[in-house]
């Protein structure tokens, strides 16, 4: 696989593996995990997920420029894995949420949280700079053999950059059983089994003091008997509270397990940093070699790339919009409306990552065979066929909605139980929707990379992935309007609302094709 790329290639996809599984982690269980913790609606939940994952994103500019401005790459990279690991370790702190303690306890998992952005701010851009900066330096090698080499090279950065992201998605295959597999532990050992539903009306049931609406009593008891282990349980004040504590506390253990990863990513990154590049080197060689007549140049083509990088960003933001709902409407559509008595709603988070590892090679494949034949896809080109297969999975969830009949997310849970769990769907509607989600992602997120660092002026590697970064901190900043459509309108409308987004902006890139094509071949 590694065959024909930098040496260097390896090495950073192993230091950012890591990170990954700790990423996963969090997008695996956020949303649910805050819901059951402190028994927030739905929609508040999905705005701090949006805020978290916006600021992942959007702090990746100050990282980048940070790293640009003291031409400390490997300085930032290393400081941002240590910022991650110390948000983890205070989320993993398992402090109970009470009606006594929620004022402060709220804001110190957000400044948890704050801290793991940061720090993903720091090490993510300049981590993927750094693998562009190794395929520049391959590139220049390749020219001094000759036009053929270099062309050669030139067809390499797309694939490198491919398989960079099966080694991100190696970590998130395995991270999302480890909440899961945690907090069953955790409940079986305290006589409890898991129930996705039960958290939110344990929570409704201690918020009114222990007054429910008959239909929503019986719904609790039900589902009380069921997830203990004995088969009967009494159902007060005390079995509620003792439900959610036992329930979250194994979300938190989950959390050493970030930690973990982190400082694995941190030492596989110390031992290995020698081999990556060091653009500061090669920025300040460049400046001194320039003429003035190549600099008047320079200008022209930096401001063409730019202009063509922003127009790819601006169609991209739509595509995190709407991938990014795995974490939110998706994971909502999986705990209220799949059978989930055998697999958590987490676990699904799993299947992603596990499709981009099975189907890299497969793409990378048909990609090379089309390259051989002269019939080579552009990277611009590919970006819109994967906002047109991210329309075709959420056209695929509209129909299935609208023949199954359902009702908005927070009518259907208002159902009585035995209604809802023959209404349920089978695993397989996740599965084909992932499938289809993730031959969208290895069209667009690793050719995304592979774009900016082709366009990216020599001086500003770190900044345009941070820019990238940005684009992606944007789509999520609005992704909690996917919770707030799920809950209000018959989910069909939902699906529908992103495939229109979807539709659109392959309509707009497509239009762009032909001139984003000539700057990236300048």
């Amino acid at each position: 696989m590694f065959k024909n790329h930098p040496k260097g290639l390896l090495a950073a996809a192993l230091s950012n593996m890591g990170e990954r599984f700790g990423y996963y982690i969090m997008n695996a269980v956020l949303v649910l995990f805050l819901c059951s913790k402190f028994g927030i609606p739905d929609g508040t939940s999905a705005l701090i997920y949006s805020f978290f994952y916006c600021g992942i994103y959007v702090l990746a500019l100050v990282g980048g420029f940070i790293a640009d401005r003291t031409q400390n790459y490997k300085g930032t990279i290393q400081t941002g894995l240590i910022v991650m690991a110390v948000g983890y370790a205070l989320l993993a702190i398992p402090i109970t949420a009470s009606s006594t303690n929620t004022s402060w306890l709220l804001p110190f998992t957000c400044v948890a949280l704050f801290l793991i952005a940061f720090g993903n701010g720091l090490f993510k851009g300049n981590l993927q700079a750094m693998v562009g900066q190794l395929y520049d330096n391959f590139e220049a090698e390749a020219a001094q053999k000759g036009p053929e080499a270099l062309k050669e090279a030139k067809g390499k950065r797309d694939s490198g950059f491919q398989i960079f992201y099966v080694f991100i998605n190696i970590g998130g295959l395995i991270a999302p059983f480890v909440a899961p597999l945690l907090r069953s532990w955790w409940l079986k050992a305290n006589g409890f089994v898991y129930n996705a539903a039960l958290p939110s009306l344990c929570h409704q049931y201690i918020d009114n003091g222990g007054n429910l609406a008959a239909d929503q009593m019986q719904n609790l008891t039900e589902l009380a008997n069921q997830a203990a282990i004995s088969g009967s349980a009494v159902v007060n004040m005390d079995f509620c509270q003792n439900y959610l504590q036992i329930f979250n506390e194994g979300v938190h253990y989950s959390f050493i397990a970030s930690v973990c990863a982190m400082l694995l990513s941190l030492i596989i990154f110390l031992c290995t940093k020698k081999g990556l590049p060091e653009p500061a080197k090669k920025a300040a060689k460049a400046t001194v070699d320039y003429t003035k007549e190549e600099k008047l140049a320079m200008a022209k083509e930096i401001k063409q790339r730019m202009a063509a990088l922003f127009a790819v960003l601006g169609i991209c933001i739509f595509f995190w919009l709407s991938f990014h709902q795995n974490g939110q409407s998706l994971s909502l559509f999986a705990r209220d409306f799949v059978k989930t008595d055998a697999i958590a709603p987490e676990i699904w988070q799993a299947v992603n990552p596990f499709f981009v590892i099975v189907l890299t090679p497969v793409i990378m494949a048909i990609f090379s065979s089309l390259s051989r034949k002269g019939k080579e896809v552009s990277t611009p080109r590919k970006i819109a066929i994967g906002m047109g297969i991210t329309g075709v999975a959420y056209l695929f969830l509209m129909v299935y909605s609208i023949s199954a009949g359902y009702p908005s997310g927070e009518t259907f849970r208002a159902m009585p139980v035995a209604q809802t769990a023959g209404m349920k769907a089978g695993w397989w509607v996740l599965i084909l929707t992932y499938f289809f989600l993730t031959v969208a992602e290895l069209f667009i997120s690793p050719l995304g990379l592979s774009f900016v660092s082709k366009v990216a002026p020599k001086h500003m590697q770190g900044l345009c992935q941070g820019l990238w970064l940005g684009a992606t901190a944007v789509g999520n900043l609005f992704i909690f309007v996917g919770p707030i459509m799920y809950n209000a309108w018959p989910i069909w409308k939902c699906w529908m609302v992103f495939l229109i987004v979807c539709l659109v902006a392959m309509s707009v890139m497509l239009g762009m094709v032909k001139w984003l094509e000539k700057v990236t071949k300048a």
